[in-house]
């Protein structure tokens, strides 16, 4: 995907780019490819790649989502290199953005990027999302929380649903449809306040590949026992 196609195809969507945002995405691009030279940020760096399976893959979650009335809060968890919170971020400045990730080699990157593309309201936070999701200030804080990460769904609903405030939605993004991953995940919606509200598949373009979103609301208060201590999610899934 070129960044006029990038631009094309977005269009039809109804979003429409500036050339000052196209700016902030070549910006975007060259600072991933430089960095990643450095530190082990995304094995896709191609150019055409990055647009498509990092820029446009990130921005589909606006496809089915309003950012543009208030400005709401979203929480990144896992961010690695910014997806999908930074071109999110680009497309709807008014976005309030906390981004959440455990190795601060990522976290310098993330801080010199916002920077560069002159990006207000976005915080990054060096930390485990079990510990993130302890913390008052941020526990049920969000009108949206987001992960874009290989975790199985039970494992995400029990990182990032802590983090929902009450109504708002857990947006899980995956690469693959599973029927299984989403009756596994059932007790830990229901049992941390969630209620599923849907699944949404999404093509991209050029590539044809598929992508699902995973719509989770907050119904009710998570038990203060929710997230575990950091490693427990991973070894002993709610299941």
């Amino acid at each position: 995907m070129t960044p006029e196609e990038f631009k094309e195809h977005l269009a039809k969507q109804g979003i429409h780019l500036t050339d000052d945002q196209m700016a902030q995405f070549a910006t975007y691009l060259a600072m991933l490819v430089e960095w990643n030279e450095k530190i082990n940020l995304t094995a896709i760096t191609e150019p055409h790649e990055v647009y498509l399976k990092h820029f446009y893959d990130s921005l589909t979650l606006a496809f089915s989502n309003d950012f543009h009335e208030q400005p709401h809060t979203l929480c990144d968890v896992g961010s690695g290199a910014g997806f999908p919170s930074i071109p999110l971020k680009i497309v709807f400045p008014k976005l309030r953005v906390a981004i959440v990730d455990s190795l601060n080699k990522r976290i310098n990157f993330l801080t010199l990027l916002i920077d560069a593309l002159g990006l207000t309201d976005v915080s990054v936070y060096h930390s485990r999302a079990e510990d993130f999701g302890q913390q008052p200030d941020f526990r049920e804080q969000f009108d949206f929380v987001t992960a874009r990460a290989v975790a199985r769904l039970n494992v995400l609903t029990e990182l990032c649903l802590p983090l929902v405030k009450k109504d708002g939605l857990f947006l899980a993004m995956k690469a693959a449809k599973s029927e299984e991953e989403l009756y596994e995940a059932k007790k830990a919606i229901h049992l941390l306040g969630g209620k599923l509200i849907g699944e949404t598949d999404v093509t991209l373009p050029i590539s044809g590949d598929q992508r699902f979103i995973i719509s989770i609301q907050k119904a009710a208060g998570t038990p203060k026992k929710y997230p575990r201590k950091p490693g427990l999610p991973n070894k002993k899934p709610l299941v």
